[in-house]
């Protein structure tokens, strides 16, 4: 009997692993909520909410119309509703999102199409209060020349 590496198992085990992948393929039709704590590809079509713990791709024939809740994000296909990535957010060329986006990190290709809302960064402190901003950033080119 021939067993797995310990590396091996231990990528069978990660939830971001390749292997741990799950599928919706172009024709498929699904009304209602996913979560999973793996990664996600999605060519066909869903209404509902998606919570992951890892990536969520929408290929170029996917289509969401729903809320989507995830790690990473990479968009090709359309969607309609709110997407709050962890990390990294992915616009291809080939995506078009109206919603709303809550991100870290964004991404959007040349071609990408979105309208609505973004918020996008880990602290949003400089934004509230303008006064205080440039009272920190005074500060910190006297610190800077001294």
């Amino acid at each position: 009997m021939v067993f797995k590496s310990d590396k091996s198992m231990a990528n069978y085990n990660n939830n971001q692993s390749p292997e741990r992948l799950n599928r919706i393929v172009e024709g498929t039709h699904i009304e209602g909520d996913i979560k999973s704590d793996s990664n996600i590809r999605i060519d066909g079509y869903l209404k509902g909410t998606i919570t992951l713990k890892g990536r969520l791709v929408l290929g170029p024939t996917g289509k969401i119309d729903g809320n989507i809740y995830c790690k990473n994000a990479d968009l090709e296909g359309k969607l309609n509703g709110i997407i709050e990535v962890d990390e990294l957010l992915t616009l291809k060329s080939t995506a078009k999102l109206q919603g709303e986006i809550s991100t870290n990190k964004l991404s959007i290709e040349p071609g990408a199409i979105f309208s609505g809302n973004c918020k996008m960064g880990a602290v949003l402190k400089d934004i509230t209060n303008p006064d205080e901003s440039r009272l920190d950033s005074k500060e910190a080119i006297n610190e800077k020349t001294a």
